[in-house]
């Protein structure tokens, strides 16, 4: 049955998600069943084509990379996929209609992490951030939205500028490992080999834009996303928070994290503010 094997499908995305991201996953249990399931078909999906730029260092990666954008596109036309990471990606892109130029810009940016590894101006800069990160905001905001284009089209600037917030965090807190094991420099006009204060206050500044940007937007998702997304914001705020704190020097030396115990505060917190219909 088609749909058994859909269900196999969707439970190795949420397995992936589990996996690699507690907190993503955390945020994640958060929405409303009805669409849950197709944020996690989502995460798999990049999570995996990541993987591939950013792991196996063993392999031909440009190889495993071509191979696995051709299968995406033939499992999206045909509506079926034996790798069941794109069978239950496809079913998501399929039941709401994803833009497959999305789809596109996303595999660009994967594409440039094997070929680019400074990004020297501004435009080069966005267009990296738009691939990797935008257009995945966009992608869950039409589940969000669950297919309706007109709530799609007004929230599109906010997701963005969500998705632009989560990446560059990750970029600041990867520092470590993006710069010195894979000699990738993202910010452009920051030497990494002198990083100091007032760069990283010139990044921290840009993602609190970016976060005033979103938030407005998040406020008037659908009820059935609203706290999820809101968890996954306060996460990454804190996230950010904590990076304020932490020196330049520091961040270049070792992997920042928040503690678990901090995670549980920001969610009983979101949860009760939501309770309160404060979000």
């Amino acid at each position: 049955m088609k749909k058994l094997f859909d269900t196999v499908s969707q439970d190795c995305s949420r397995l992936v998600t589990h996996a690699y991201s507690t907190s993503f996953s955390l945020a994640t249990k958060m929405l409303d069943a009805s669409i849950r399931s197709h944020i996690y078909n989502i995460y798999g999906f990049v999570r995996f084509a990541d993987e591939i730029v950013d792991s196996f260092h063993n392999h031909n990666k440009k190889y495993l990379l071509d191979n696995f954008e051709a299968d995406l596109f033939i499992s999206i036309k045909d509506e079926i996929s034996l790798n069941p990471i794109l069978n239950s990606f496809q079913l998501t892109v399929n039941t709401f209609e994803i833009d497959h130029d999305l789809i596109k810009a996303f595999m660009k940016s994967m594409r440039l992490d094997l070929e680019k590894s400074t990004y020297k101006t501004q435009a080069e800069y966005e267009e990296y951030i738009y691939g990797s990160a935008d257009v995945v905001g966009l992608m869950c905001l039409k589940v969000f939205v669950k297919g309706d284009q007109e709530i799609y089209d007004k929230l599109q600037k906010p997701a963005m500028a969500l998705g632009s917030a989560f990446q560059k965090v990750n970029f600041l807190r990867d520092l470590k490992d993006d710069f010195q094991e894979l000699e990738r420099n993202y910010f452009p006009n920051v030497d990494f080999k002198n990083f100091n204060e007032n760069s990283k206050i010139r990044i921290i500044n840009e993602i609190e834009t970016d976060f005033e940007t979103s938030l407005n937007g998040i406020y008037r998702l659908p009820k059935e996303a609203r706290f999820g997304v809101y968890t996954a914001y306060k996460y990454y705020s804190k996230l950010l928070d904590i990076l304020k704190r932490t020196p330049s020097i520091n961040i270049q030396s070792t992997r920042i994290r928040v503690a678990s115990y901090q995670k549980m505060i920001v969610f009983v917190r979101c949860y009760l503010k939501y309770k309160l219909n404060l979000i």
